[in-house]
């Protein structure tokens, strides 16, 4: 299946931005809606972000709306997560996914996920 690849987390203050990454082996995710979960230890993965195959469509959770802000670029074959105004409970690590189909708010179905990268926000 193909790879994807996620980067960019780290140890940051309240209040901080961080930039994530996931990158994907190939072009062929480029055809598929893709988006953004994190977990954090004992808890459930939990939808954050999705965005449509063309990009032109985005979905957020409650908690980010307004401060995270998910992308694409199909010529680097790579997704994004901007996150400003980070909180302490947005400690988490980080998964991206890719899916024939994503329900909003949702797990992806018949998806591929990355590894994850890990977020720590302190107060």
């Amino acid at each position: 299946q193909v790879q994807l690849v996620e980067s960019g987390g780290g140890s940051v203050q309240a209040g901080d931005s961080l930039r994530l990454s996931c990158v994907a082996s190939d072009q062929t995710l480029n055809g598929r809606v893709m988006g953004w979960f994190r977990q954090a230890p004992g808890k459930d993965r939990q939808f954050v972000a999705a965005i449509s195959a063309s990009g032109n469509v985005t979905n957020y959770s409650d908690p980010v709306k307004g401060r995270f802000t998910i992308s694409r670029d199909h010529a680097k074959n790579t997704m994004y997560l901007q996150m400003n105004s980070l909180k302490p409970e947005d400690t988490n690590v980080y998964y991206c996914a890719a899916a024939r189909f994503l329900p909003p708010g949702s797990m992806p179905i018949g998806g591929s996920w990355g590894q994850g990268t890990r977020v720590t926000v302190s107060p």
